[in-house]
């Protein structure tokens, strides 16, 4: 009796065990796919954002050399805005890198 009850103890661990690993994996392919490409996208604008910067920043030399202060405000703040979502990208960047690896990592 009791070799019967480990057996059927054995075999609904083995059912169970079986039933998880089965599930776990269907969607991890796909998210790693759209983690990759998140990553492509927030890497971009990263690039955008760093052009944007430097883009304002000669803006705001050139109106300060040519004395236009209201310009240059208005330029510095341009870059203010440009910065914070650089960081905010940063972030993200960070972020989806870390799913990804959460990803790959749950996969095997």
């Amino acid at each position: 009796m009791m070799k019967k009850l480990v057996c059927m103890a054995g075999a609904a661990a083995l059912v169970a065990m079986g039933s998880a690993f089965a599930q776990a994996p269907a969607e991890s392919k796909g998210d790693v796919r759209k983690d990759t490409r998140d990553i492509r996208q927030d890497r971009r604008e990263i690039r955008q954002d760093k052009s944007d910067i430097r883009q304002d920043r000669r803006e705001m030399r050139r109106d300060l050399r040519e004395g236009d202060k209201k310009a240059a405000a208005a330029e510095k703040r341009d870059i203010a805005r440009d910065r914070a979502d650089l960081r905010k990208d940063k972030r993200d960047l960070r972020k989806d890198k870390r799913d990804r690896r959460q990803d790959v990592k749950g996969k095997s």
